[in-house]
Formats: structure tokens, sequence, C-alpha cells
């Protein structure tokens, strides 16, 4: 009896089986990764509803749900635009995102008439349009997953980028502060009830450049005209780019009155470039620069007033907030007493009194969450943020061409740097910034910029881990440039 010998498949095709099982693999782990997360958030506002209502109502699983099919359907569209992406960004995301949602409930709930608080619907108030926003956003992204199927695509643009961002940073500096004013930050741009702060997508479009730029003149930046204290040293013709984003970021501390945009700003140029020429020497000229510059902000704040007179204003605030307690440092103040009073574990979800602190709903609600949430829980919401920022820094070292290195590396430490300025700004460890805190903040500008800026580290994750070879390989390559080169940017890919 003959048995006929079954063809072993070709390496191409065991190969193309494997990344589909690899595929269906982290898919899987992430859906069940954002079902724990959404979990979560329901047990979350489940607390929220029998702290403040003494009870827990029927319908307290309905704003987890609707968040849950949101994410269920971004899922969805990354399982097929973009199947090799990193699994832990989008439940990581969706945690913050949802308990954002849930905080910001939670205040409509607390400022709500006792009897009308177990009817209060899930789109009402500031929790509502957050909620809107959230949904808003996760379209946006999807769009851009299903638009820019290979992150080296952005590239052709970058001058474009460069050129929109540095518009839309500018944009509030020079519109009357009637309309582009809040709080003292000239951030926003306000027409009738329609608000939207540029600088949050200006950071989106001036990373691609700055990623396009150094690739190209990485060579040159790494050049070394002396070398101090073990340390090599740039020649000075090459100080040009960080001195000229040094003064942009100096105009929008003058007159945009906020450092955290400006420090924003700078630190992600200065980071990116000392991502592309592996120079230490970049990021300690870098320091001197802008500590260099806010010193020269605050002395002629002091001295002349005028534009610096407002970022004098916050220094002294911030070195001594309880010199005026009741008015000018009372923002702080309550600030701090919040995450005093939360101690270790916080006075639960629910328990606390966060309508007390003034623009809890943005610039403080990491306080606000700390007076409920404690020392504890404020450390497990910045571990989720690392995670975010580390799985980008692992996307930026796992992909094999130099621009998206660049641009995966940037995007994660720029969103590290927002939550350290805005953590360090209601801590005291660095004077007050009009920045929000990623995810959790209320307002649909930072929410869609920030959700933008997770669809370009998954699509950079995919890139960096879909299988070499095959037509899943070939399929993701873009048209026109060979995979590790686009309009003449170098080939060689960056140590990490």
């Amino acid at each position: 009896m003959t048995v006929a010998a079954t063809p072993a498949p070709s390496p191409a095709t065991a190969g193309e089986q494997s990344g589909v099982r690899l595929a269906r693999s982290r898919r899987n782990a992430e859906l069940s990764l954002l079902l724990l997360a959404m979990a979560l958030v329901a047990a979350y506002g489940a607390t929220v509803e029998a702290n403040l209502l003494d009870t827990v109502t029927p319908d307290f699983w309905m704003p987890a749900a609707a968040l849950g099919a949101v994410f269920l359907g971004l899922h969805l569209v990354i399982r097929f635009l973009a199947p090799f992406a990193d699994p832990a960004l989008l439940p990581a995301v969706a945690l913050l995102n949802g308990l954002g949602v849930g905080f910001l409930r939670r205040i409509d709930l607390g400022e709500a008439p006792v009897a009308e608080r177990e009817s209060l619907a899930i789109f009402a108030g500031i929790g509502g349009r957050q909620l809107a926003w959230t949904l808003a956003a996760v379209i946006l992204a999807a769009g851009l997953l299903a638009l820019m199927r290979d992150h080296r695509s952005v590239s052709r643009y970058a001058y474009t980028l460069g050129l929109a961002g540095i518009v839309l940073v500018m944009l509030p500096a020079v519109l009357p502060s009637s309309i582009s004013e809040i709080n003292g930050a000239k951030l926003w741009i306000r027409v009738g009830g329609f608000s939207i702060q540029p600088g949050e997508f200006a950071k989106l479009a001036l990373l691609v450049f700055f990623a396009y730029y150094l690739v190209r003149k990485r060579e040159v930046l790494s050049l070394a005209s002396r070398r101090f204290l073990g340390i090599d040293f740039p020649r000075g013709r090459d100080l040009g780019p960080v001195v000229g984003v040094w003064l942009v970021s100096l105009l929008v501390l003058v007159f945009e009155k906020d450092l955290g945009t400006s420090l924003l700003y700078f630190g992600m140029f200065v980071v990116t470039l000392y991502i592309a020429t592996e120079r230490v020497s970049w990021l300690l000229i870098g320091l001197v620069l802008f500590f260099g510059g806010a010193y020269l902000a605050y002395f002629l704040g002091s001295t002349v007033g005028g534009p610096f007179a407002n970022f004098y204003l916050r220094a002294e605030i911030w070195m001594d907030p309880f010199a005026d307690p009741t008015d000018k440092g009372y923002q702080l103040v309550q600030g701090l007493l919040a995450l005093g009073t939360g101690g270790l574990f916080g006075a639960g979800p629910g328990g606390g009194q966060p309508d007390i602190l003034p623009e809890v709903q943005n610039d403080f609600i990491f306080a606000g969450l700390g007076e409920e949430l404690g020392l504890f829980g404020l450390s497990a919401l910045l571990v989720v943020y690392l995670l975010i920022v580390e799985r980008g820094l692992r996307a930026a070292l796992a992909v094999r061409d130099s621009f998206g290195k660049l641009l995966a590396g940037g995007l994660a430490f720029t969103l590290g740097l927002q939550v350290f300025v805005i953590v360090g700004g209601i801590s005291k460890l660095i004077p007050l910034t009009g920045q929000t805190t990623p995810f959790l903040s209320a307002g649909g500008s930072s929410l869609m910029a920030n959700w933008l800026l997770i669809a370009v580290l998954l699509r950079v994750s995919d890139g960096a881990r879909r299988p070499v070879g095959g037509s899943a390989s070939k399929a993701a390559r873009p048209t026109g440039g060979a995979p590790e080169q686009l309009h003449g940017a170098p080939t060689e890919v960056i140590k990490p």
C-alpha cells in the first residue's frame, strides 16, 4: 500500500501562517485586556454611586458599556488594519480615558441636586461631553490608521506639517486676549461656544518635521568639535537649529504666558535630537538654554514687567503659594491640601470634595483624583502612563527605519513629558502650567490630539512587529521608496 506524500509548505507560506497566528494572538490579548479595563471603569462608577448616592443604581454600568462599545470598534479596526500592533497600548489608554470620564461624571453627580442624582443621564454634564468627545477622538484615530497604512508615508509632508505646526503654535499669541486667553495663558481659540487648543495638534505636526529633518541632518549634528569632561560637544556652527527652537519656545513662554507649552516644544526637539545623534552634549546644551531662558524671563518680569509679568507672577506663586492662600495662591494651595488629604489610600471614589478645587476638570484633575484615590491610586495611574511611554519607546527600538525610530521615540517622550509637566505643577515641583492631563482632563482638543498620537504609535509598532518577508510585509511597504529610505533619508538604522 502506497501513501502519497504531503508536500511540505513553502517557507513563505509557513511564515505567513505563523504571522497570522501571532497577529491573532496579540489581538486576542488586546481584547482581554480591554474587557478588564472596562470592568475596572464599571467598578469605579459603582463605587462612586455607592459613596454619593448610598446605593448603586441599575444603570451604573452604562457609561462603561458605552465606552466599551467605542473602544471595541477601534479594536476591530486595529485587528484588520494594524494586526501586529502592540496589544497593550489600546487597553492602557482606554483605562485612563474611561477613568477620566468616570471622574468627570462623579463631579456632575456631586454638583447635581440630591433628588436628581439617580436620574442623571450618561450624556449629561461634563462627563457626558467627555464621552461624546471620546467617540469623536476614537473615530479620528481609526481614520488616521485607515489613511496612514505606513508611518513612513507621512514624511512626504514633513515640511508642510512643520509650517502648519509653527502657525498653530503662534496663532493664539497674535489673537486678541478676549478669544485666546484663559486663566492667564493664551493657548486657545474661542469663537462663540466653540473652543480649540491648536497647540495640542501642533506638537504632532512638529514631531513629524523634527524626525524627518534630524534623519537627514544627523550626520552633521553628530560631529564633535571638542571634548570636555569626557563629553563630546558639537561645533558652534551646528547650534543653529537648537537655538532657533529655543527662541521659538521663549516666544511661547513670553507671549502665550505658559511655561508648560514652552517646555514641551523645546524638550521634544532636544530629546529627538539626542535620539538621532546619541550625543549627551545636546541634552546639556538644551537644559542650559531652557533654564537660562526661564531665569531671564523671570528677571525681566521682576524689572521690566510687560509680557514677562505673567511668568514672574507664576514663579512667585510657585515659590511661596501660602503667601496669598486666599487669592493668587488659592488654586495651588487647594491642590496641595487635596493631595495631603488623600493620604495613602484616599477617601474613596466619590468620597472627597473635588468641587472645591478650581479647574478640577482640567488642570487639577490629578489633584482631585489624588484626594479620592490616595498615593497608591495616583501611583497606579502613573504606572499606566509609564507603560504607554515604555511601549512607545519599545516600538522605536524595534522599528527598522530611522524616521520611525525618531517619530515613535519623540511621541512617547512627549506624552511622558506632558504628564511630568502637569503633575509637577500641581505638586509644586515646577510652576503651574496650562497643560491638560492626557486622556483624563476634560476637553476635546487634548483628547483628540492624544488619540492621534496613540494611532501613530500603533502604526509604528505594527510596522516594527510585522514579520520581515512574505506578502504581509510587502503590503506594508510604501510606494515610491525602498523599505528603509524615503526622499533621500539615510538607510542606516539608529543604534538603540
